[in-house]
């Protein structure tokens, strides 16, 4: 049994206030010294970059932290903020994940998706806010936009605590309150509702962050601005909300049992589901010399993962299991280097907003080149999203690689959604027929959408294929979150250790 001080913070519907109020927390508890673990519920990858810098920013100032962009414990070990989706992961993962992400901490917290009760479409409570309070048995606060009511909070507030009775409502926080009076009325209201008030967060502009076509703009594209904005939400929580009160509130989550998340123990587990597994025709893949991210580093093969303002998106899980395959992961920025790392053995770009920086990254002809040549020479190549657009022949006109004959531009369309997946060829990620749930989100369209191999056959909620498998190069729409499939580092590891001749 583990001891985690842990909140889940929700609200009753989107655009309430959740991500402010939860990256003005996690600021406000660093800065009183606290070791916080940042985390977030469904795939979204925007929100965990903030909840990253408001931890790092705020323990900069009492000498906790760095200025990397990653929440840093006591003891400088990087606390990147991490997801917790149990449709990508599946229910068994969200506590082994969250521990491993928490281990150590002194709080953690957890921000929801959409409303509490809000999950896969048609799947019931499946990776909603509350299905992940109860896997992790997280009290939960709930932000409440109060701008237009007044007692109406009262039943709003007693109708999601008394919904279901395994999701401990614990608290609120009243955002968007105009006045002390209103702020009075408010509380009045919710006094017989037996759902105590933790803060009170006035109507504010000065802290609200830039959004565009997919929400909130990334904290690498506003990191000054973002920095700023971080130290007011501190502020601003620290005066309106009982942060003894809510601390003492996570302390009361009984201990979760069961063990954390193990990347080495996972890329193990896979190899020893695969007979053979070694080679370049292994299913899940792996190297069978167990070397689990041990070993002489020079032989390790170079993974170079895309990184910078344009490729901001690649779940923390994903570098932790390539390293733990035996491979030596390097980040460079496709904005800013003109060469890939020395020694580049294998390349991941994962997402982000290439379309935002298309002619920057088109201006970077050197590395265009580069990533082409890399390809030629049959290194395996993993692309998601961003990735795939920029190994396309052009992005909204602007030369990109060349690698895939396929033209990519902006959308008015937007495709979101999960799904689930079957893998039609045999790729550098996974073996024909391996299936995996995915998440696909974005605003551009890219023409063909799939190559004479495509990299998934799409089964559910439609059936299409999808992608491009391309030699060892694997490029899709499609997000999948590699600790469901931990066989895909492996075999992309062992593919980079054994390239094609």
């Amino acid at each position: 049994m583990v001891s985690v001080p842990r909140l889940v913070i929700a609200a009753p519907a989107s655009g309430s206030g959740k991500t402010t109020v939860t990256a003005g927390l996690m600021a406000a508890f660093a800065e009183r010294g606290l070791d916080v673990s940042p985390h977030k519920v469904g795939p979204d990858y925007i929100d965990p970059g903030y909840h990253a810098l408001a931890i790092s920013s705020a323990g900069s100032s009492v000498g906790s932290s760095g200025a990397s962009g990653a929440g840093r414990s006591r003891t400088g070990v990087a606390r990147p903020g991490r997801n917790l989706d149990a449709y990508l992961c599946g229910p068994d993962r969200i506590a082994p994940l969250f521990l491993h992400g928490a281990a150590g901490c002194d709080l953690a917290l957890v921000e929801g998706v959409m409303g509490l009760f809000d999950g896969a479409a048609g799947q019931g409570e499946l990776a909603s806010t509350a299905h992940v309070a109860k896997l992790l048995r997280a009290p939960v606060v709930l932000v409440v936009d109060a701008s237009s009511q007044s007692r109406s909070v009262a039943a709003l507030v007693h109708g999601f605590a008394s919904w279901d009775p395994e999701v401990r409502v614990a608290g609120v926080i009243l955002n968007k309150v105009a006045s002390d009076r209103h702020e009075a009325m408010l509380r009045e209201a919710l006094e017989g509702c037996g759902v105590p008030v933790f803060g009170a967060l006035r109507r504010t502009r000065a802290v609200r962050a830039p959004s565009r076509h997919l929400g909130l703009v990334p904290v690498a594209e506003r990191h000054a601005e973002a920095v700023d904005s971080a130290a007011a939400l501190a502020a601003r929580v620290r005066e309106g909300c009982d942060l003894d009160g809510l601390l003492a509130l996570a302390r009361s989550a009984p201990p979760l049992s069961g063990r954390a998340w193990d990347p080495e123990e996972e890329i193990h587990r896979a190899m020893a589901a695969v007979p053979g597994a070694g080679g370049r025709g292994d299913g899940a893949g792996g190297r069978s010399d167990g070397a689990g991210g041990r070993g002489d580093r020079a032989a390790r093969p170079v993974v170079a993962v895309a990184g910078g303002a344009a490729f901001t998106f690649s779940y923390a899980e994903h570098a932790e299991l390539l390293t733990a395959a035996g491979a030596r992961v390097v980040p460079f920025d496709p904005l800013r280097d003109e060469r890939l790392p020395e020694g580049t053995a294998g390349l991941v770009i994962g997402g982000g907003f290439p379309e935002v920086y298309a002619p920057e990254l088109s201006a970077n002809e050197p590395l265009r080149t580069a990533v082409a040549g890399l390809a030629a020479s049959g290194a395996p190549i993993a692309a998601e999203c961003a990735g795939l657009l920029y190994l396309a022949h052009s992005l909204d006109g602007e030369p990109m690689c060349g690698v895939l004959a396929a033209k990519a531009r902006m959308s008015e369309r937007l495709t979101l959604g999960y799904r689930e997946a079957v893998a039609v060829s045999d790729t550098s990620l996974a073996a024909a027929g391996t299936r995996v749930r995915g998440h696909e989100f974005h605003r551009t369209t890219i023409v063909p959408g799939a190559g004479p191999e495509p990299a998934w056959g799409l089964v559910h909620p439609e059936r299409r294929t999808e992608g491009f498998a391309q030699g060892d190069v694997h490029a899709s729409y499609l997000h999948v979150h590699w600790a469901s499939v931990p066989g895909a580092a492996a075999r992309f590891v062992d593919r980079c250790a054994s390239p094609a001749g």
